[in-house]
């Protein structure tokens, strides 16, 4: 029996130790590091070469989705399964066009998640039958990619953005946070007042956080 070497990427430790001991019990899966930002997971996956790598979206230093699209564009890319506790309906597609082959919800991770990691360990996609359902309506045209929010429209940098302004960052701190220039941050933000109509930084603020506040 082949054994799948994991890889966890996620910033809280409690998280960490529950994934561990959930996958741990099972013969075929094997934990070969855990990290918690994005440029440590980075820095892991080149050391330890793991079969397949979960990745939360909300990491300390970056957006999940970058981690995903650098591990994803590696000469020998792992199999990468998202499980976040952020709305499928936004992330999920997202983090298939970033380049992972799974996504589960963290509230459903206990049932769902060893599940998932062999379906993607053996070369298959995983989404939630909700999810999967719905990107079938909406490829069939019978269901409409835009939300009541308007946030779905942002790209994957801008709805970055977006949520460090949500949860009360600065520009300046959010560029060093995500080691972009303070113009580029500056650039960011306006495109996001344009896609969501804001008129001024006031309402770019007060729309982020009231946005945040409905994340689980």
């Amino acid at each position: 029996m082949k054994t799948t070497r994991i890889l966890i990427v996620d910033d809280h430790p409690v998280v960490r130790m529950g994934l561990r001991q959930m996958l741990s019990q099972e013969a075929d899966l094997e934990i070969c590091g855990e990290a918690g930002s994005a440029a440590e997971g980075l820095e892991l996956a080149e050391e330890t070469s793991p079969d397949l790598v979960i990745v939360d979206i909300s990491l300390p230093d970056r957006s999940g989705l970058e981690l995903v699209k650098q591990l994803a564009a590696g000469s020998d890319p792992p199999r990468i399964v998202i499980s976040s506790m952020h709305d499928e309906k936004l992330f999920a597609e997202r983090a298939l066009k970033a380049g992972a082959h799974g996504y589960v919800a963290k509230e459903e991770a206990t049932r769902d998640l060893v599940d998932a990691v062999r379906r993607v360990a053996a070369g298959d996609m995983y989404l939630s039958e909700e999810m999967t359902q719905h990107m079938l309506q909406v490829s069939a045209g019978t269901a409409s990619t835009d939300g009541a929010t308007g946030v779905e429209s942002l790209s994957d940098r801008e709805l970055e953005v977006f949520e460090r302004i949500g949860q009360g960052l600065t520009t300046r701190e959010v560029a060093e946070r995500l080691q972009l220039s303070v113009k580029t941050i500056e650039s960011h933000r306006e495109n996001v007042k344009a896609k969501l109509d804001l008129r001024n930084n006031n309402e770019l603020i007060r729309r982020a956080v009231e946005w945040s506040l409905r994340q689980p």
